[in-house]
């Protein structure tokens, strides 16, 4: 950056200050809110609502902690048959909070975000295109799944209480809301209603994580019942309960096809409430924030799927998506066959250790070029404050977590456990490259959401470019400016402007082919990363966990403690790969 430009900058920085509001910035129309065209005011405007800022957090994250930790004991205790505690009372808490986000949703909606100066500016970084359309395809499905379960459920409504068949009603009603409610309001920075709009979003926040227990919960008792029908005494879900009851039979076709559709359809919802939650913590974040205009540019970046691309890394993803839906099927076929023996299913469980061998030994692989190729880019890296990517980073960093939990689990009971066979060595080498995997693939796309985006091919002075940038040029025909000491610059057809021209050509040239190829070799990663991403989230969100058809955990730790470890941290891991998905298509945008 030239002295001149650093000056200009910080003169526009300086004018801004005083100005305030008044100053023209990068916003368009289109960025601000409908009830209030003004802009984003200076920061002396809200010191008052500022120094409170604190304690209107405190007091909204105190609200969060104690309706997690209510749902959490309930439904937590709800799940099993020794807690003296009915599973209606679980679903009737949780349709009373859903009811209230609801009324409160419908508020902000029609209320708070309509008063003047409510939205005086927009978070651009916050609810993407792309995060909003995944929200509205996983909402999409929940609704699917909301119906087959009000199915399932209207099949029991002599035995059931009415509460269960209202649930998935009222779940419907809560997720339609919801997602209009995020989809024209994720950008906002509300300045009005500020401790209510927080406990408002945090009470939403709350709610969906304690659907998406209430989600896991159901889905791990299910299938710890598929894997051991004599252990359906132990747990309680009122599904599982009506269905094996001798009075309450789920006889004919219609309420099996209800009651395996809406388990197939679980992994949807539970990504929909995480997706969900993440998107209103943003929106929490933003209540009261006072945004710098220059730190909130919006980045002109057209998604081109295959702009700049060999195509290599999208034919090798599909490639190994293709091959991992092949293993899946081959494995829930044997694994779930009532004439399995021992030799099919370690059979199926190599087959499954080899293809994530190679598939995570090649992302790793992979994850290591995109970082080495990012050590030697030119881009500047964006400090900027951005609540949005702080979340992703924190999400990356702490859903990682389940995963290493696991794997470390199973290495121990691994190299502890006898007889050192195959299957083990197999399992041994896919937790240790889970390990590594996780690591590798954290660092690149880190690296790459902190990166500036490229907004020009040829990044080089405008004045150059607009002289020397064409490879064919009349420099006859050039204007050259004359120094302000009156100097007359050199003939164009002079040998000297003739020897400078060149070489600024064959330096254009020359980036122009490294940022080209750079470019082309973090796109191929991001695309082949992502697919792989997608596949094993397909993997065990659909059934393939050989964490309980390998005896060798279940032998070490027993089958208690191993079945918690799994069911508390599987779904950190499975949560990991969606979100993973999410932020490897940013970096594939951004390169």
């Amino acid at each position: 950056m030239t002295e001149e430009s650093v000056w200009k900058d910080n003169e526009i920085r300086h004018e801004d200050l005083v100005v305030g509001s008044s100053q023209k910035d990068s916003f368009g129309p289109d960025q601000l809110s409908p009830t209030s065209q003004h802009k984003c005011p200076p920061p002396l405007a809200h010191s008052s609502k500022e120094i409170w800022k604190k304690g209107g957090r405190v007091f909204s994250v105190l609200l969060a902690i104690n309706l997690v930790l209510l749902a959490c004991t309930l439904i937590s205790g709800g799940a099993f048959q020794d807690v003296n505690l009915h599973d209606y009372d679980v679903f009737f808490m949780l349709t009373v909070v859903m009811l209230i986000n609801i009324a409160w949703m419908l508020f902000y909606i029609f209320g708070t975000s309509k008063r003047q100066a409510a939205v005086p500016c927009k978070d651009n970084h916050a609810g993407p295109i792309w995060l909003r359309g995944g929200l509205v395809l996983f909402a999409v499905l929940t609704l699917v799944m909301d119906v087959f379960k009000t199915g399932y459920y209207s099949s029991f409504d002599r035995c059931l209480s009415a509460i269960r068949i209202m649930y998935p009603i009222v779940q419907a009603l809560f997720v339609i809301v919801q997602t209009y409610f995020l989809w024209v309001s994720a950008k906002h920075c509300t300045h009005v209603h500020l401790d209510l709009t927080r406990c408002g979003l945090m009470l939403t926040l709350t709610t969906n994580l304690a659907v998406w227990m209430s989600a896991v919960t159901d889905e791990s008792v299910h299938k710890a019942q598929s894997k051991n029908p004599n252990a359906s005494t132990i747990h309680r879900m009122a599904g599982f309960r009506s269905s094996s009851s001798g009075s309450c039979p789920c006889d004919s076709n219609l309420c099996k096809i209800f009651q395996n559709g809406y388990f197939w359809l679980y992994p949807f919802n539970i990504e929909y409430s995480l997706f969900a939650s993440a998107m209103v913590y943003v929106m929490w974040k933003n209540v009261g924030r006072i945004i710098d205009h220059h730190a909130n540019h919006v980045h002109q970046l057209k998604f081109r799927l295959f702009k700049r691309t060999y195509f290599l890394g999208i034919v090798a993803g599909i490639l190994m998506l293709v091959t991992g839906i092949g293993v899946l099927v081959v494995y829930e076929v044997q694994v779930n066959s009532k004439n399995k023996t021992k030799a099919r299913t370690d059979q199926v469980l190599t087959m499954y250790y080899i293809f994530n061998i190679v598939c995570l030994s090649l992302m790793s692989i992979v994850s290591i070029g995109g970082s080495i190729v990012y050590r030697f880019d030119k881009r500047d890296m964006d400090r900027h404050k951005n609540p949005t990517r702080t979340l992703d980073v924190a999400l990356l960093m702490g859903a990682a977590l389940g995963q290493y939990a696991i794997s470390y689990y199973s290495i121990v009971a691994t190299v502890a456990s006898t007889p050192r066979d195959t299957i083990n060595a197999l399992n041994l080498s896919y937790s240790l490259l889970m390990i590594a995997q996780h690591t590798f693939q954290n660092i690149f796309v880190v690296e790459g959401l902190h990166r500036q985006p490229i907004e020009k091919d040829n990044k080089v002075d405008s004045q150059e470019k607009d002289i020397f940038g064409l490879t064919f040029v009349n420099m006859n025909a050039v204007s050259l400016r004359v120094p302000e000491s009156g100097s007359a610059l050199p003939s164009p057809t002079s040998p000297a402007v003739a020897i400078h021209t060149s070489s600024e050509v064959k330096q254009s040239v020359k980036v122009h082919k490294e940022m080209n190829w750079r470019r082309r070799f973090l796109k191929e990663s991001s695309l082949f990363l992502l697919l792989c991403n997608v596949i094993l989230w397909i993997m065990p969100a659909f059934g393939a966990r050989p964490q309980f058809d390998n005896d060798t955990e279940l032998n070490f730790y027993g089958s208690a403690m191993w079945a918690a470890i799994v069911d508390i941290c599987l779904p950190f891991g499975i949560f990991y790969r969606m979100h993973a998905v999410a932020s490897l298509l940013e970096v594939y945008i951004m390169s």
